[in-house]
């Protein structure tokens, strides 16, 4: 294939940035809106385009430890999941970590049951957020194809699991045009991976008892590597940038220069708050945007520099943390943040929006706007609804 734009949705972009990636193995077992993702690759490998090995299992939980024992014996290592896929492999997912194991995994997110939903928010990533995975967050199909890449590349130059999350149905089956690599350019860029000790490699104890002589030597030497993951996710992201035209840092600040309010949030929701900040700069309101591209490590430094000096911030997430002061994403903002001068520290307000798949349009984003100039008075604190039925039955 050589470099083109081609029509495609977020899982045959994904799927094509897993081929050109030339892993070894991927293992797979279908969930919604994922399923797409192993059904193109298998195809791949039906056709004869890759060497790789295509592993059907029986379940969600079997695909990652597949994952972790090819990677474990040398193996480039990939998967794709979902919502209660993602959770099913929850005991496999700090297995990977701990074993400081670059396996790559596409998330479609969708909500995470119950009760039972098949759409969109980001319940299912965000519950596996301290799980030791490096994990990037994509606006649009582009973006999925891309950060596959940087995220393959941030993973095998620390040692630790990544996941690309992309927004199920949104981005995961619209169709859009994907500016797409040469496989040779995009086979360069990957490059081949070069594990040290393997499984393999000679005689090697990988996943043993691990008691309080050692463990917590250990976990902090995997917290090490998650730090270093800043630096190597930055030399990824500018590697990518000089390859393809695209530069993907950490965070994206759209008009935010002189802005006195602030959205702030992940995913494809950015698109349709892009749209709501034109119109409001078009009836002279200084308001703009952040989308956070890294979400693991978390880049608070690069985030607190670009809402500092602002009047509010309004902290948008697709998913609620159930601690009565709304979702992950403002709670990591609210830290970020507080350690800026209290001159310069902007009002924080949590939004929870969009939960299970809900429709978020541009009139929402211009009532979080008019709800973010209001003082909170008495409502200090407390996270805000949008798009809720209030006095709905239970």
């Amino acid at each position: 294939m050589s470099g083109r734009t081609a029509l495609l949705s977020g899982n045959e972009a994904t799927a094509i940035a897993m081929r050109q990636a030339r892993p070894d193995v991927f293992a797979a077992f279908p969930i919604t809106p994922s399923t797409e993702i192993p059904q193109y690759f298998s195809k791949f490998v039906a056709d004869g385009e890759t060497p790789a090995v295509f592993v059907p299992v029986e379940s969600e939980h079997s695909s990652m430890s597949a994952c972790i024992g090819a990677a474990a014996s040398g193996a480039r290592s990939f998967t794709a999941t979902s919502a209660n896929g993602l959770a099913l492999m929850w005991e496999e997912l700090y297995i990977a970590a701990s074993l400081r194991l670059p396996v790559v995994m596409a998330c479609v997110n969708r909500a995470l049951s119950g009760p039972i939903n098949i759409n969109n928010d980001h319940s299912d990533s965000m519950g596996a957020r301290d799980s030791g995975w490096i994990q990037l967050y994509s606006e649009n199909a582009q973006e999925a194809y891309d950060q596959f890449f940087i995220a393959l590349k941030t993973a095998e130059s620390v040692g630790l699991p990544a996941m690309t999350c992309q927004d199920g149905f949104i981005t995961s089956h619209a169709v859009e045009p994907v500016e797409l690599l040469e496989d040779g350019k995009a086979a360069g860029y990957c490059g081949t991976w070069k594990p040290g000790r393997t499984l393999l490699s000679g005689p090697v104890s990988m996943g043993p008892y691990d008691g309080a002589e050692f463990y917590m030597e250990h976990k902090r030497q995997q917290s090490d590597a998650v730090s270093q993951a800043f630096e190597a996710h930055a030399r990824a992201v500018r590697e990518y940038g000089a390859l393809s035209g695209r530069l993907l840092d950490p965070v994206e600040e759209y008009r935010l220069d002189d802005a006195e309010y602030a959205f702030v949030l992940i995913g494809s929701s950015a698109g349709t708050g892009k749209d709501a900040v034109d119109r409001l700069r078009e009836r002279g309101h200084r308001v703009g945007l952040l989308k956070i591209r890294l979400f693991r490590p978390f880049p608070a430094e690069a985030i607190a520099r670009a809402l500092s000096g602002r009047r509010a911030v309004a902290v948008m997430d697709k998913c609620d943390g159930f601690s009565g002061s709304g979702g992950p994403l403002a709670a990591e903002v609210a830290g970020a943040l507080y350690g800026t001068p209290a001159a310069e520290r902007p009002e924080l307000r949590p939004f929870v929006y969009g939960l299970g798949g809900r429709d978020v349009w541009v009139e929402e984003f211009f009532g979080i706007y008019e709800s973010l100039r209001n003082p909170w008075a008495a409502d200090a604190g407390r996270v805000e609804y949008r798009g809720v039925r209030e006095e709905a039955p239970v």
